[in-house]
């Protein structure tokens, strides 16, 4: 998804370049969304409607659902939060704003006394013919970026969204630099940056979890996108400081301490799910009998200080896809995989 805003001052022609530039875009084949800045009250609803009345009565967000559908929320939320829940509705190509000038998106600008670090265009909005908003597109097609913190290029020398979005702006770097993110993650309404082995690891976890579930009772054929959201309304826990051990077919991977981490807190978060021990020390996890990444015949053990668990089918089967996805995220030399054995030791 490429994020650009339009800005300018008052009477500069603001809505009518932004109105262009969805409509090349569009033409071009793009799937659009916009979003509309105000320092005034936007009213979506006219007084007396059913809907109106909804909200008049106390309602702090209100759905109105016909030939259209429309969310009339009664709080001003943040353009980063916005944009986060656009990627729920569809799979976007562009979001074109008009307005918020003080964010730190590619700007086209309507009028000078607005340039500022993020401008990469400056256009006479009254003026500008149909060649103008093509090369003005194509430029916003090679400019734009996605949200600034989901932004990673370490292939590049880059892990910091604000550097990358302005080597993007300055044209330097591509989109096609940047690493693929799988997945994306808003804690409290805050988007957290995910890097491409954190974003595949979440996702390989998660798919290891849903393959175990029965999809077709809920009408599910294909898995395409996944949303999941946690209302966790207890304090989290803190990470946990602890040493871990993988082997693989009985050969010792090597992993660094960041990954460590990853993998420690995961497999404690698996075992605390399944409430073992009050207070676990150590896991030892083993599972044997892989053979072409077929897991339904092959055996889990499950031990918490040094005690055996007993788990039944259904839990053997998640923390199974589950430690496989774990290890099929991480780098591994190419064999086949047998036998997995993790042991984490606080």
């Amino acid at each position: 998804m490429k994020i650009v805003s339009i800005v300018g001052k008052k009477n500069t022609g603001k809505t009518s370049l932004t109105v262009k530039v969805i409509e090349e875009l569009t033409r071009r084949g793009y799937n659009v969304a916009s979003i509309k800045h105000s320092h005034h009250s936007i009213e979506m609803d006219k007084e007396n409607t059913d809907t109106w009345k909804h909200k008049q009565a106390g309602a702090n967000l209100v759905v109105g659902v016909g030939s259209t559908t429309f969310f009339n929320a009664r709080k001003e939320m943040d353009l980063n939060r916005i944009l986060f829940l656009i990627k729920h509705f569809d799979e976007f190509d562009f979001v074109i704003i008009e307005g918020y000038k003080s964010y730190n998106y590619p700007k086209v600008i309507t009028s000078p006394n607005v340039r500022d670090e993020y401008t990469i265009k400056e256009v006479d909005s009254f003026t500008i013919d149909e060649e103008g908003i093509s090369e003005l597109v194509d430029l916003i097609e090679k400019r734009g970026h996605d949200i600034v913190d989901t932004l990673f290029a370490n292939n590049c020398g880059f892990n910091n969204g604000e550097a990358i979005a302005k080597e993007i702006r300055q044209g330097t770097l591509t989109i096609d630099d940047l690493d693929e993110v799988y997945s994306y993650l808003s804690i409290d309404d805050n988007v957290v940056g995910l890097n491409r082995f954190v974003s595949d690891y979440l996702k390989q976890n998660v798919i290891g979890v849903i393959n175990t579930l029965n999809l077709e009772d809920y009408d599910v054929k294909d898995i395409g996108k996944i949303e999941l959201m946690v209302p966790n309304k207890k304090t989290p826990q803190n990470p946990i400081d602890a040493n871990c051990t993988i082997l693989i077919n009985n050969k010792n991977l090597e992993i660094n301490e960041f990954t460590t981490n990853i993998v420690s807190n995961s497999i404690k978060a698996m075992v605390n799910s399944i409430k073992t021990e009050g207070n676990v020390k150590k896991i030892d996890v083993e599972i044997t009998g892989i053979h072409n990444e077929n897991l339904n015949e092959s055996n889990i053990t499950l031990k918490t200080n040094g005690n055996d668990v007993e788990i039944n089918e259904f839990t053997q089967g998640i923390l199974k896809e589950t430690i496989y996805s774990i290890i099929n995220s991480l780098e591994l030399e190419d064999e086949e995989i047998h036998e997995i054995k993790i042991n984490v030791e606080e």
